[in-house]
């Protein structure tokens, strides 16, 4: 990836926005937790982020974006999921910070998802009925909003939850 941006930066090219995305999700209750897995699930939920972030973030035009897929686990940890929602709880107190250290060239809004894709083998309206919209959200519902965060030039530091109100049940 390294190569990759030096390449575009020696002809010139600069990026508009960047969209990051990375995730693990495994089940790890607790009393199940180990050096080894932690580190494997910070490494993927928060350091890789955190390092494309900062190779990436002075490479977007002033003016762009950066945004970071979050999930809604920042704001109700999922239990079976601990190190996975604490990872991403780290990764949403970045967006404020990296707003400040890229300002006022690029602007950084995180994105805290709810269900769009079930796990394999969960009841889909089991999840539809924990939502104040009764319905799972859809890849579309994410690229609306990360088009609304590109374009709104004055939206920095801020998180946007998509998760159809179920944080509110």
């Amino acid at each position: 990836m390294m190569a990759d941006l030096k390449c575009l930066g020696d002809m010139g090219i600069t990026l508009d926005a960047a969209v990051l995305v990375a995730g693990t999700f495994p089940e790890s209750p607790f009393g199940a937790w180990d050096p080894a897995g932690l580190a494997d699930t910070w490494r993927v939920n928060l350091s890789f982020p955190l390092l494309v972030s900062q190779a990436v973030g002075p490479r977007i035009a002033e003016g762009g974006s950066l945004q970071l897929i979050l999930d809604t686990a920042i704001h109700r940890p999922f239990r079976k999921h601990l190190p996975y929602s604490a990872a991403k709880a780290g990764l949403a107190s970045l967006v404020p910070a990296l707003a400040g250290l890229l300002a006022p060239r690029v602007r950084v809004v995180g994105h805290a998802i709810g269900t769009m894709l079930p796990e394999e083998g969960r009841d889909p309206s089991f999840l539809v009925e924990r939502s104040l919209l009764k319905r799972l959200g859809s890849p579309g519902d994410l690229v609306r909003a990360l088009r609304y965060a590109a374009g709104s030039p004055y939206l920095t530091g801020e998180i946007l939850t998509l998760d159809g109100g179920r944080r509110w049940l």
